[in-house]
């Protein structure tokens, strides 16, 4: 990898998904997100007060993938220490496994778990953060009272899910985020959310505590009692406080590689790192059928043993970290890849695979400190269902737990986590931050990653050509999901013909990821930032 190269090749755009600058660097999934990190670090804030002013942003003006009623986690690089910041949201005292049917999952009020976004960045800003709360709640409180544009891919959700909102028998999802409770908002429509700005105004007065405790959690509390819905007043007043963990960390080719432990999905990105890191960079940087197909592998192999080795570093240990992130391990796996599919593999998917969405936002400031975060309702528009009276989403996050194992580190009990596929990930270059990176798109998100980085690190790509290059996801039972005009006949043919099951997407698909990247630079001054094409994003820097 030439960082030169990398860095010299990159070039700003005017449509703002590529920027540069020389005081700080932010990229996240809406442009009045990204506005209001760039905002906060240009009156002194840090790369915490920015990371608070956006998540809070996302919240409003993102809600078919984050909101006040989710979670949040991610990486945190202050004054020369990285941590992982592990935003989990709870499961309520009340969700034992025996009152929870599958059905209630998806959508509905018992879908959700205590919500800890407020929490997790109430909690960042008193340890790290530098500016008053109130300014970086402002930002939030101004696009929920004011109002933002629905986007075309907003109205496109909105229409996909619109069957769902409106099986939801209270309709509360829907009288707040459907037009007249029962259709798409147009693409240009003006959206506001006054009850949801009146929810930030007490949290920007009172603290993050607020939501958690007093008239808040009394509504929430008397919502789900109302509706049949597991959380309490008790479950928030526990106040779902972010754990500091300590991140995964390996090199690819020289470089450290630093993301997210479990509950977080970064043992997979790792793992796949690794395992490429047997190969030559030359290899990987040719657009081959060969070189795709070992991609394919790499990703079924890798993200098998996400699910066959589940792990909570609290409670059960059930193979040791060192040897399954071990160069010999990582090796093992390449040998295994073959010229064709590995029939060993299941080649049915396992049953219930989810197609979650989230969003992730990268910033780095002028002293180079860098947050990292994925936050996340679970699947779009979580579970269908608004806090009444309070203008959010709750989450279906009770999808990503265990009901059938007791064993299962993440089996359905009170107070338990569910994982995660996120990984917030910070690529460090002579013990400096260089790249930081992340990507929504659930089971996609390690494959996503892992593609850009190889373009980035084995390719020298700016992290411009490395966001743009054709995408594609291979699943445990081999289905193949790219953009299929993007790739050459010859590399779908051949796929195909090992067995891989095609699935087509659009050139630049909503389906395969979104990356928000920043990059601080190391030979020469300045900062570069990229928004993934794919969906809503814009990047910007200070000059």
């Amino acid at each position: 990898m030439r960082a030169s190269v990398v860095e010299e090749s990159f070039e700003p755009t005017p449509d703002g998904r590529c920027a540069a600058g020389i005081r700080g660097a932010v990229s996240s999934a809406f442009p009045d997100a990204t506005e209001a990190g760039i905002a906060v670090l240009a009156q002194g804030g840090n790369a915490v007060d920015a990371g608070c002013a956006i998540g809070l942003s996302l919240a409003v003006c993102e809600p078919q993938g984050s909101g006040l009623g989710g979670q949040s986690t991610g990486l945190l690089h202050f004054q020369g220490k990285t941590v992982a910041i592990d935003g989990s949201s709870r499961v309520p005292s009340l969700a034992h496994r025996s009152k929870v049917k599958r059905r209630h999952r998806r959508t509905g009020y018992r879908a959700a778990t205590v919500p800890s976004t407020l929490a997790t960045y109430g909690w960042l800003h008193r340890v790290y953060g530098k500016l008053d709360w109130p300014t970086l709640v402002e930002p939030a409180i101004k696009l929920a009272r004011e109002g933002y544009r629905i986007t075309e891919l907003q109205h496109a959700l909105q229409a996909r899910e619109l069957d769902k909102f409106l099986s939801v028998e209270s309709r509360a999802g829907a009288r707040y985020f459907l037009k007249n409770g029962a259709e798409p908002y147009a693409p240009g429509d003006l959206f506001r959310q006054p009850e949801l700005a009146c929810v930030l105004d007490v949290v920007a007065r009172d603290g993050a505590e607020a939501f958690y405790q007093g008239d808040i959690a009394a509504q929430i509390d008397a919502d789900m009692r109302a509706n049949g819905g597991f959380i309490r007043a008790e479950d928030l007043a526990l106040i779902p406080w972010p754990i500091e963990r300590k991140p995964l960390a390996r090199r690819y080719r020289k470089l450290l590689v630093k993301t997210m432990p479990p509950p977080g999905a970064g043992r997979t990105l790792l793992l796949v790192l690794m395992t490429l890191n047997n190969l030559e960079s030359r290899f990987l940087r040719r657009r081959t059928p060969s070189r795709y197909h070992f991609f394919a592998e790499a990703f079924r192999k890798t993200f098998l043993q996400r699910l066959d080795r589940p792990f909570d570093p609290a409670t059960y240990p059930q193979i040791r970290e060192k040897t399954m992130l071990s160069r010999a391990f990582a090796r093992e796996l390449a040998l295994t890849i073959a010229g064709s599919m590995d029939t060993e593999l299941p080649l049915q998917d396992p049953v219930g695979s989810e197609t979650g969405e989230t969003t992730h936002f990268s910033v780095i400031d002028a002293e180079g400190n860098v947050v990292s975060m994925t936050q996340s309702i679970e699947q779009t528009y979580g579970s269908k269902t608004a806090a009444d009276g309070l203008g959010f989403l709750y989450n279906n996050y009770m999808l990503a737990l265990e009901l059938d194992n007791p064993a299962h580190p993440y089996y359905l009990r009170p107070n338990a986590v569910p994982w995660s596929a996120a990984a917030p990930t910070i690529v460090f270059r002579k013990k400096e931050p260089w790249l930081v990176v992340g990507s929504p798109g659930s089971e996609r998100i390690f494959s996503t990653l892992g593609q850009f980085l190889v373009r980035v690190i084995d390719g020298s790509d700016s992290i411009a050509a490395a966001m743009r290059e054709p995408r594609f996801h291979c699943s445990i039972g081999g289905t193949l999901s790219l953009e299929h005009d993007r790739f050459g006949p010859e590399v779908v043919a051949h796929l195909a013909g090992l067995g891989y099951k095609v699935k087509r997407y659009e050139p630049y698909a909503f389906y395969l990821g979104c990356v928000q990247a920043a990059l601080k630079r190391q030979t020469g001054p300045g900062f570069q930032a990229v928004a993934d094409l794919r969906r809503d994003g814009s990047a910007a820097c200070l000059s």
